[in-house]
């Protein structure tokens, strides 16, 4: 286990994680903890954009080993996917526990579950950190099942794992719990956010959000054998047809946040769930697409991070409808 004390176990110490956990958990009382800020009473169990009530959604949790090189390691990312989703892309390769809200309240767990299952991820299956896979609509739960399970000897990094649709007012209030973040940086147009995603001004939400994670926790941090400890990674999946902006996106990052920023290019978009509706989404990425952006980032001087090969389509496809690893 990395002997880098996580930035959480501090507010613990201090009694300050327990105040955050209270002062997040009372904003479901009338929800505002996304972007979408629908305003419901999710305490009484009433359901927004989200579908989810006060309970957090656990799919599934792993030792995930097909994360970046940084976060899988040699054991594995302590893997937790949340079901339901603050967004509804057409194309999710989740899309079996993030569109499907009425199979998913069978996972419902409470808190101390999920406290359990962090604690069971570092300490049975000695994973290097706890990867938050969709956290954006449970982050009152999560920080109330971290500080449960901080009592209970949980000192390995936090990873949130989000699409990048985040509230600022939330993303500030997880200053000095969150030891890693990674976003993706999906568009960079408004129009096809909400076409794709049913989002609406994502690129202003996102760039927002992007700068605020860097500025808590900066560059990504590794220790003597590579596995990160602290950081911003920014996740970039290339798209068909260049739906993703990828010139736009990626220069942003470089110009307006850092060129030593690191990032994750994803060639592993696959037309999933009802991808078919649109003909643009109806394939993968083809050879001149991903040649475009890795070419892009030796123009704009993004050298830190990973690029995945053009076989990644057929490599990550999860199943959930398996028992344990989604992957395996």
């Amino acid at each position: 286990m990395s002997v880098i004390e996580p930035c959480y176990i501090a507010l613990f110490k201090s009694g300050e994680l327990g105040r955050l956990a209270d002062e997040l958990y009372n904003r479901l009382l009338a929800c505002d903890i996304c972007p979408w800020k629908c305003g419901v009473n999710r305490i009484r169990g009433e359901i927004g954009f989200c579908q989810s009530g006060a309970l957090p959604i656990v799919s599934s949790h792993c030792a995930h080993r097909g994360e970046e090189p940084a976060l899988s390691g040699t054991r594995g990312s302590g893997t937790i996917f949340f079901g339901n989703c603050n967004m509804l892309c057409l194309y999710c390769q989740n899309f079996q526990i993030s569109q499907d809200s009425v199979a998913q309240r069978h996972h419902e767990v409470d808190c101390h579950t999920l406290a359990g299952q962090m604690l069971y991820l570092q300490n049975k299956l000695e994973c290097h950190n706890i990867n938050l896979v969709s956290p954006s609509h449970f982050v009152p739960q999560i920080v109330k099942a971290v500080l449960e399970a901080a009592s209970g000897g949980l000192h390995i990094p936090l990873v949130y794992n989000t699409g990048g649709y985040d509230s600022i007012d939330t993303i500030k209030a997880l200053a000095g719990i969150i030891d890693i973040y990674l976003p993706d940086i999906r568009y960079a147009s408004k129009e096809i956010a909400a076409k794709l995603s049913k989002v609406p001004e994502y690129v202003v939400n996102n760039r927002q959000i992007i700068r605020e994670m860097y500025r808590q926790v900066g560059d990504l941090k590794t220790d003597e054998d590579g596995v990160a400890y602290r950081g911003v990674i920014v996740r970039h999946l290339i798209l068909p047809k260049n739906l993703a902006g990828s010139e736009d996106s990626l220069g942003w990052l470089a110009r307006e946040v850092s060129p030593t920023i690191t990032v994750s290019i994803m060639s592993q978009y696959y037309p999933c769930h009802k991808a078919s509706q649109k003909p643009e989404l109806t394939r993968t990425i083809n050879c001149e697409e991903y040649a475009e952006v890795t070419n892009l980032l030796e123009k704009l001087g993004l050298e830190n991070g990973w690029l995945q090969e053009m076989d990644a389509p057929t490599n990550y496809l999860p199943d959930f409808s398996r028992q344990g690893n989604p992957f395996e």
